[in-house]
This record gives C-alpha cells, sequence and structure tokens, in this order.
C-alpha cells in the first residue's frame, strides 16, 4: 500500500444509536452504506489513483479487492492463499522458483470478454513496465519470465526462490484487467475500475474527488468468494466527525476508517443499543523512518539514542487509548517470528543511556531536527502523537525538535525526495506474513526510497528467509533482521493498533467484513438472514 502508507489504528466505530434503515443509492436498491475517510483525488502528479500498477495504499486497495480478481487470495480467517480467478495452483519445484496456475472454465471479465492467460501475463507486465516510483513494482519484481500454455495455463518463472510469491499474486496489483481499458506502457487516467472481481463499481465524482462509489455484485463473476448482498456504497467522508454526524443522520450502516482514539474509547465504555461493537485482529504498525542520508540523523548514534529515550508505552496510552499497544519490531505480534529486538536491546527508555551513546559516538547535544507527520492520511490523533514524541525527545535535553504537519498529497511526494529528515509513517501489510515487514524496508526497491543499505538483510537473510516453504523455518532469518533494524535503526517501531468495527445489529458477516490487514470484503456484508 506509498501503500501501507496506510494507517492509524483501523479503528472503525460509531457514537450513536442506529434506528432507522439508511438510504439506498442513487441508482435505487437497498443497498448497505459502509463510510469511510480514505480520499481519492486525481492531480497533474497522480492522475491515476486507482490503477492496479499505481495505487499502493489501504483505501486504494479496499476498492481494488472488490472489482479486480486476483489468481489467489487469502481465504477467510487467513492461512495459505487459496485460488481464485484459478482453479489451482502450485510451484512446479523443489527450489519454490517455478509457480503454475491454471484458469477457473468460463472465467470472463464483467462485461463478458473471456479471461485468458494472456490477460494475466499483461496485467502484471504492465506493472513491471510502468515501474511507479510510489507503486507496488516491489511485489512483483521477482518475475524473471511468464510463460503462457494454451487458454487456460500460465507459468511464472522467478529469479530467486520466494515462497511468499502465491501471497504476492493475492495483492491487487497482481489483478487481471482488460488490454482495451489498460494502457500496456502508462496508467489508465481517472477513477473507473474494470475487472472480472466479484462487483463492478462505479465512481460518483465532484472535481477531481471521489465522493462515492457505488459497488453493484458482478453477474459474470466465478471465483472463490460467495457474496451476501447485490448492492454496497462506500460514501467517502472528509473527516471523522462527518462520518459520525452521517451515522447520526442515518445515512450509513457502518463505519471504516477512521475515527477518533476517543470516539472508539466512548463506544467501548458506553455500548449503544441496536449497535454491535466488534473487535477483530489488527496488523497495523506505526514507526518513525529516517533519512540516512540527512546529516542529522546520518549517525546511527543518533537514532540510536532517539529509540532509547522515547516512551511507546506512554504513547499508547495517552494518546490512542485501547485502540493501540506498544510495538518494539517491525513484525508485529499475531506474525510468526515476531520478536521484541528494540526493547531486548534498548529496555526502558532512559536519558542516561541515549546520553552514553551519543558522548561514544562524539555526538554533540542538542541534536536539532523537525518531526514530520501528515495532517490528514492516518486519523485524527497523529498530531497529538508526533507532539508527545517531541516533548519526550526535548525534555531529555539531548534533542531539539519541531513538529511539522504536512497535507498527504504534498507529504508522501517530499518524503520519496529525502526531504525529510525523520517522519511519521503507518503500515498495513500487503500480506500476513513477517516478510511484508522487512523487505519493504530493507529490500533493494524499499518503499520508502531509503538510502540505507544492509547488504546482509538484502543479498543473505531476506533470499534466506524466502526459501523455506514452512514459514517458521524462517524465524531463524527473521530473528535476525529484527536485530538489525534494532541496531541500525533505519525505521523505528512505535506502536501496533488495535482494530474495531461498529455496526447495525440487523448487518451480517461484520465480524468477517474487516480482516487483519485492514482489507474490506465488502462481500460478506449482508442483512437478517441474508
Amino acid at each position: 500500500m506509498n501503500r501501507k502508507t496506510l494507517v492509524l489504528p483501523a479503528v472503525v466505530g460509531l457514537l450513536a444509536p442506529v434506528l432507522a434503515a439508511c438510504g439506498g443509492s442513487d441508482d435505487g436498491g437497498d443497498a448497505i452504506v459502509v463510510g469511510t475517510t480514505d480520499q481519492f483525488v486525481a492531480s497533474k502528479d497522480a492522475p491515476a489513483p486507482l490503477d492496479p500498477a499505481i495505487g499502493y495504499e489501504a483505501g486504494v486497495w479496499n476498492v481494488l479487492r472488490q472489482t479486480v480478481q486476483t489468481l489467489t487470495h487469502i481465504p477467510r480467517g487467513g492461512g495459505a492463499p487459496a485460488p481464485e480467478a484459478a482453479k489451482s495452483c502450485a510451484f512446479t519445484d523443489t527450489e519454490n522458483e517455478s509457480y503454475r496456475c491454471t484458469l477457473r472454465d468460463g472465467l470472463t471479465f464483467a462485461d463478458g470478454t473471456p479471461v485468458t492467460p494472456e490477460d494475466v501475463r499483461y496485467s502484471i507486465q504492465r506493472v513491471l513496465d510502468i515501474k511507479d516510483e510510489s507503486g507496488p513494482i516491489g511485489l512483483l519484481d521477482n518475475i524473471d519470465t511468464m510463460e503462457t500454455k494454451g487458454d487456460k495455463e500460465i507459468v511464472f518463472h522467478l529469479k530467486t526462490p520466494d515462497a511468499t510469491f502465491p501471497y504476492k499474486l493475492a495483492t491487487p496489483p497482481a489483478g487481471i484487467v482488460q488490454k482495451d481499458k489498460y494502457p500496456a506502457k502508462s496508467a489508465r487516467a481517472g477513477f473507473q475500475v474494470d475487472g472480472s472481481g466479484p462487483y463492478t463499481m462505479k465512481p460518483e465524482v465532484e472535481g477531481d474527488q471521489v465522493t462515492k462509489v457505488v459497488f453493484t455484485r458482478n453477474p459474470n463473476y466465478k471465483g472463490d468468494l460467495k457474496i451476501s448482498n447485490e448492492k454496497v456504497e462506500l460514501d467517502l467522508f472528509p473527516d471523522a466527525k462527518a462520518m459520525g454526524k452521517a451515522l447520526d443522520d442515518k445515512k450509513i450502516d457502518m463505519m471504516t476508517r477512521t475515527m477518533s482514539p476517543e470516539q472508539a474509547q466512548s463506544m467501548l465504555a458506553k455500548p449503544q443499543e441496536g449497535v454491535k461493537l466488534t473487535e477483530m485482529p489488527s496488523l497495523a504498525i506505526s514507526y518513525l523512518a529516517f533519512n540516512t542520508d540527512d546529516p542529522a540523523v546520518k549517525d546511527k548514534a543518533v537514532r540510536q539514542a532517539i529509540a532509547q529515550v522515547i516512551d511507546r508505552g506512554a504513547i499508547a496510552k495517552s494518546v490512542y487509548g485501547s485502540t493501540a499497544e506498544p510495538l518494539y519490531s517491525l513484525i508485529p505480534s499475531g506474525i510468526t517470528s515476531h520478536t521484541t529486538s528494540f526493547y531486548d536491546r534498548y529496555g526502558e527508555p532512559s536519558t542516561t543511556e541515549a546520553a552514553k551513546i551519543l558522548d561514544k559516538a562524539g555526538v554533540t547535544a542538542p541534536v536539532k531536527f523537525t518531526l514530520h507527520y501528515t495532517t490528514d492520511h492516518y486519523g485524527p490523533a497523529t498530531k497529538a502523537e508526533f507532539e508527545m514524541l517531541a516533548k519526550q525527545l526535548n525534555a531529555s535535553g539531548l534533542f531539539q525538535v519541531d513538529v511539522k504537519g504536512t497535507p498527504w498529497a504534498e507529504y508522501r511526494p517530499a518524503q520519496m525526495k529525502g526531504e525529510y529528515a525523520v517522519y511519521g509513517m503507518g503500515w498495513f501489510p500487503d500480506f500476513p506474513d513477517a516478510d511484508n515487514y522487512t523487505a519493504p524496508f530493507l529490500d533493494e526497491n524499499n518503499f520508502l526510497n531509503s538510502p540505507y543499505r544492509s547488504a546482509v538483510a538484502e543479498k543473505t537473510l531476506i533470499p534466506q528467509s524466502r526459501r523455506e516453504a514452512d514459514r517458521s523455518a524462517a524465524s531463524p532469518a527473521f530473528d535476525k533482521l529484527q536485530d538489525i533494524v534494532a541496531e541500525d535503526v533505519p525505521v523505528l517501531p512505535v506502536w501496533q493498533g488495535k482494530q474495531y468495527v461498529a455496526s447495525r445489529d440487523e448487518l451480517t458477516g461484520v465480524e468477517w467484513s474487516v480482516n487483519s490487514s485492514a482489507d474490506l470484503q465488502l462481500w460478506e456484508l449482508g442483512r437478517g438472514d441474508s
């Protein structure tokens, strides 16, 4: 998901009971209406925010997953990828370097056009050819060649062994698109998305911004998903307050990202009649990242001292309450191979120990820099979090820190250009595996465009971890990767989010409608006995 640039805690909920049915879509029908604060805006620099080759954010992927079909998918409840557009997929060698998929019989796009192996090859090749600098190419760039056989089969030959490849084929950039609608070498401008997924979509646009997306069940869909409704509207709101008002006005059935921690805690403390609050596993993390070429933080002793000073527990408790918990590794709890590498190395916050780190490296205090955060992408609590981080660092006397917030449309390009020494980001995994919390930050095509390099991580440990089909067998490599991050601190994990969904009592399938990666699965939602 830039993705996964993803979000502060994917906490979703509501503030008042809903006592009457909400309105349907403009085209009629009793649509299930879901609210979100995600924003989709077209600009000169980003004319194609919903193109699978470009879009790499949680909100974008939540649109693509409803409409663009992938060969595999993560089953309800998690686990190993299962066939979706394919009827079967498997590695054909013991080295995990050759992966074959056979398409389902009668597979078509929503308009009835047959889906062929060549369409699959074309769709993935355009991601590789467009090679968007902020896009998802890193998920697919290990593909060496693609070989189509007959009208059903495609074989992916990889550059290096990768047991996680089936997970990567389940992500939207591996979605199957039509040649006549998606140019081979450039992005598809605008907001329309077409594919062979469970829904067709119709965006409602004002100016250069989407205000609503209407998803209608695709009658030609053939795949592994069971669809429990005919229509879902995704209504976009500028902020949590506006989304809450829509709920109060009985215009939406469920709230998704992102409400404030105060709202979530209020709902937990005082449950509302007619409303159910569902807690779900969450793999969201928040972290600080460093431009390791910037003079202020180029010396890793400075980054280590920051790691030694910050109090994650205080931030989680004071800013996020019950919706977040401290995180001491890039790999969160709930993912195989999670450790507490930062706590093991630094222990409890200590100004004394941080001063020793700087003294030993010959760094003169106070170290001056600006903490950058985005004002409109990760939720309303971000400002308070960064003000508290600055307060902790400044109180040590070892740092002189300012705080600056910037809208996401400016923030991400500036970050990619290396304009920020220290900045905050969030991450939801592309797929639930430790590889997706390490490779995106440490591999050659890291999505932060970071100048940091670890030859051991890049050339030895990441390839080693990908050879293991049994993912628990990759733990020794991931243990070392987490220790490298704690030693060099190119990124600094701060907290792991918790996830709640609040919905009307009559809504069914809510517990499956948002998975641990914060992916919307709108096909799970129904009403009453549906």
